[in-house]
Parts: C-alpha cells; structure tokens; sequence
C-alpha cells in the first residue's frame, strides 16, 4: 500500500469558526451522488442506517507534491493521512453496525484512482456540483480559484446527522475520535 509520509510536525491546525455548528439534529436531505463503486446513492436513504461521513478537500496527484501553501491552509494538509485512519478501522465500523462514506468535490473517476492505489474498502462519494454541500451548508474554501470542501466528518442515523466532527485536526486520528465516539453513545443508534 502506498502510506503517506507522516505529517510535518508544524501544520497550522484550523480553529472553530461554528460552520457546523447548524448540523446536529439536521435531516440528511434526499440528493442523488455517484460513488467510486458506479452507483447512484440517495443520501438520504443512506442516511437511514448507522453511517458515517467524511468529507475532505482532495487527494493529491501521485508522484506530484503539493504545491507548498497548501501546507499553510488550517486543516488541509492531510487527505491521505484521513483515509488511511478509516481504511486502518474500517472493520472496526462494520462491527459497530456502521458504513463508511468519504466525499469530495472531486470527480468519481479521480477518486477511483486513489481508491485503487490505496486499497480503500469504502465507497467514495463525489459532490462535485457542490449539492450535497450546499443543501447541508458545509463549510468549503477557494484554493487557486477552486472550491473544495472542507475537512469534516458526520455520523448519522435515522436520516439525520447525529454529530458533526469538525474541525478535524490532526487528521490521522479522526476516526479513532470518531469510532470511539460511537462506541460511548451506543444508545443513540438503538
């Protein structure tokens, strides 16, 4: 598997600002994306049933380094690094009853690239007409003049979002915070 370096030790991690502070509680709306398995999910739907969500900005090009501001955006160094700490568990998550979703903005065939190379066993949602992230009102930045989503994670239920984890920071240990989370609020998904 081709794991990424650690991350550089001085990464600015991003602050709070309440962008997620809305989504507690909120219904996951009925909105139609295609996943790296080429199927057409409903969100909703999906949302049915224990689930978790993470979103991240994007995954870089391999053989390409990013460019070096990227490394100065709060929270946005670090896509490979969320994966892999989902993909490490990711049995972990099926034991507790739970799929496990990543999204982007993306396109499908991109993501299916890395979802090979990096032996992901999760579907990868692609959000790349922003319907999904508007429609819940994510929070997302312009880097040289593209719109990205930023790092966050959701964990849902009965068609709502039960908790939002945002900022993510550092990104490696979001799911462990993530399924330990789960794991001490069991009752919620009886």
């Amino acid at each position: 598997m081709d794991d990424p370096a650690p991350l550089p030790p001085n990464l600015p991690a991003p602050g709070d600002d309440g962008a997620c502070a809305h989504l507690d509680g909120a219904g996951a709306p009925s909105i139609r994306l295609l996943t790296t398995r080429n199927r057409w999910i409903d969100f909703g739907e999906e949302a049915a049933t224990p689930t978790v969500v993470f979103f991240y900005p994007r995954t870089g090009e391999p053989g390409k380094p990013s460019p070096p501001d990227w490394d100065m955006i709060p929270g946005a160094r670090g896509c490979h690094h969320h994966f892999c700490g989902f993909r490490n568990i990711h049995q972990e998550f099926q034991k507790e009853g739970f799929k496990v979703f990543a999204a982007s903005a993306q396109s499908t065939e991109y993501q299916q690239e890395f979802v090979e190379r990096m032996h992901i066993p999760f579907e990868v949602i692609s959000d790349h007409k922003f319907e999904l992230t508007d429609a819940l009102r994510l929070p997302s930045f312009e880097y040289r003049s593209t719109r990205l989503i930023a790092r966050l994670a959701l964990v849902l239920n009965r068609k709502k979002i039960v908790h939002a984890f945002y900022p993510v920071f550092p990104p490696d240990k979001n799911a462990e915070t993530v399924l330990a989370w789960i794991q001490s609020h069991r009752s919620a998904f009886i």
